[in-house]
C-alpha cells in the first residue's frame, strides 16, 4: 500500500522501529493486503467500514458544565454510555471476525477499518476530560483487535465541548499517524485532519468538514494531483442531503453556496465515493456536478439493541423529494418548508437514491474499476444489501 499524509515531516525511523511501534501501541495487524504485493501490482482489496460510534462513559463529563450548556444532551449520553458498554464490544468482535474471515481469500484482503466521524460523545466540559474519553475510545479499538489498521474522519462529536479541539490534536493526531505508518514507511506527522492514504488503485481523502474552507483549498489540490483510478473522499457530514434533516449537509448556509458548488464539481469530475455519517441513517445516492457524477454512501454504526431490522424505507428517484422528511416527523417541525425546499433545489441532480433507518457495518471491496459495498444489519453476519458503487457512477441503480 501507499501511503501519503501531506504534511510536515516526523522525523526518520527505520520501518522496522515504526511497524514494532505502531503495532504495540495500536494492537492492530500491521501487514495489510497491499503492503504484500509486487511492486506496481493494483491487488483487490477490502475495507470495513463504521459509521457514528459516539463512544461514552458518564464519567468523562463534568456534570455541572453539562447542566449549564448543554441541559437537553444528558439523555443521549447516558444511552451513548450504555450502547459502549453493552453493544460495541459485540460489534467489534463482529469487525475483527468478519477481517479474519475476509482475510482468508486474496480477493477480499482487508487493508484497513475506516470510521466516518464521531468515534466520540465529546462534551466533556474541560480538556483533560475530553483527553479521558479520546484516550479510552481508542484504548477500546485496540483492545478489540481488529486485524487492521484503524483510520477514521473528524466528526462535530469529536471537537465539541471546551477542550475538545486541544483533546483531538493530542491524543487523536498521534494516533492516526501510528495507523498510517503501520501501513508504510517514513511518512510525515498528522497535524491536522486532513490527511490522503492510497491503495491499490484508490485514493482515500480525508476532509476535515470542521476546517472546511481550508479543507475545501486543500483537497482542490490533492485532486489536481491525483493518479488513483479510484477516489474516495471520507467526510463526516453528508454532501447531498438526506431524511428529515435536509440543512445538515456540508456547506449548507447560504453564505457558502459558491464553496458548495465548487465542492461539488470537484467531486463530480473527480467521479468520488463520498463516505459519511452524522445523519445516524443508511442512504446511497448518485449526484451529476461539474459535468461527471459522484457517488454518496452513508451510514451510522450507533447500535441501539443487537436485534434490529430495516425502518422507513426509500427506493428509487420517485422518494427524493421534500416528502422525505415524514422518516422522522417529530423533527423540527417549523423548518418543514424550508426543509423541503432544499429537496426541490437539489432534486434535479440527484440519479439514484435509497434510504433506510439501520445501523451496521459495511464491507466495501475494490476489485479493478468495480466498486462494491455489502450493508450488514445491527452487530450481526447478516447481509442486507449490496450496492454497486461503481454502477451508481456509470448510471446503474
Amino acid at each position: 500500500m501507499k501511503t501519503s499524509v501531506s504534511l510536515a515531516r516526523a522525523p526518520a525511523v527505520t520501518r522496522r522501529q515504526f511497524v514494532s511501534t505502531a503495532a504495540a501501541a495500536a494492537g492492530l495487524a500491521v501487514a495489510p493486503a497491499c503492503l504484500r504485493v509486487a511492486a506496481g501490482v493494483k491487488a483487490p482489496f477490502s475495507f470495513v467500514l463504521l459509521g457514528d460510534l459516539h463512544y461514552d462513559q458518564l464519567e468523562h463529563h463534568d456534570l455541572a458544565w453539562l447542566d449549564r450548556t448543554h441541559p437537553k444532551d444528558l439523555s443521549q449520553i447516558k444511552n451513548y454510555s450504555r450502547i459502549t458498554t453493552e453493544v460495541m464490544p459485540r460489534l467489534f468482535a463482529t469487525v475483527r471476525a468478519t477481517v479474519q474471515e475476509l482475510n482468508r481469500a486474496p480477493a477480499t484482503r482487508v487493508a484497513f477499518v475506516l470510521q466516518a466521524g464521531d468515534l466520540v460523545e465529546g462534551l466533556c466540559g474541560s480538556e483533560a476530560l475530553a483527553a479521558r474519553q479520546n484516550t479510552g475510545a481508542l484504548a477500546c479499538v485496540r483492545e478489540a483487535r481488529l486485524g487492521a489498521p484503524f483510520l477514521f474522519t473528524k466528526g462535530n462529536h469529536d471537537v465539541t465541548g471546551d477542550g475538545a479541539k486541544e483533546a483531538f490534536a493530542e491524543v487523536f493526531h498521534p494516533f492516526l499517524t501510528e495507523q498510517a505508518r503501520a501501513v508504510t514507511a517514513g511518512l510525515p506527522g498528522l497535524k491536522s485532519a486532513r490527511y490522503t492514504v492510497e491503495c491499490g488503485n484508490a485514493q482515500f481523502v480525508f476532509f476535515d468538514a470542521y476546517e472546511a474552507a481550508a479543507s475545501l483549498e486543500w483537497f482542490e489540490a490533492v485532486a489536481a494531483r491525483r493518479t488513483a483510478e479510484h477516489c474516495f473522499v471520507v467526510v463526516h457530514p453528508p454532501v447531498v442531503p438526506y431524511g428529515a434533516r435536509a440543512t445538515w449537509h456540508l456547506f449548507s448556509a447560504e453564505r457558502d453556496k459558491a464553496r458548495r458548488e465548487k465542492f461539488l464539481g470537484i467531486l463530480g469530475r473527480q467521479r468520488a465515493f463520498v463516505l459519511g455519517g452524522h445523519i445516524h441513517k443508511y442512504a446511497t445516492l448518485a449526484r451529476e456536478a461539474g459535468g461527471g457524477r459522484f457517488a454518496q454512501l452513508a451510514l451510522s454504526s450507533v447500535v441501539g439493541s443487537a436485534g434490529v431490522r430495516a425502518k422507513t424505507p426509500l427506493s428509487g428517484l420517485v422518494e427524493y423529494t421534500g416528502d422525505q422528511i415524514r422518516v422522522e416527523p417529530d423533527f423540527s417541525p417549523d423548518t418543514a418548508a424550508a426543509r423541503r425546499a432544499v429537496y426541490e433545489a437539489e432534486r434535479p441532480f440527484v440519479r439514484a437514491f435509497e434510504y433506510a433507518d439501520l445501523p451496521g457495518y459495511a464491507v466495501v471491496t475494490v476489485d479493478g474499476p468495480r466498486v462494491q459495498a455489502r450493508m450488514y444489519a445491527g452487530v450481526g453476519r447478516e447481509l442486507w444489501r449490496t450496492v454497486d458503487l461503481s454502477g451508481l457512477l456509470h448510471g446503474a441503480g
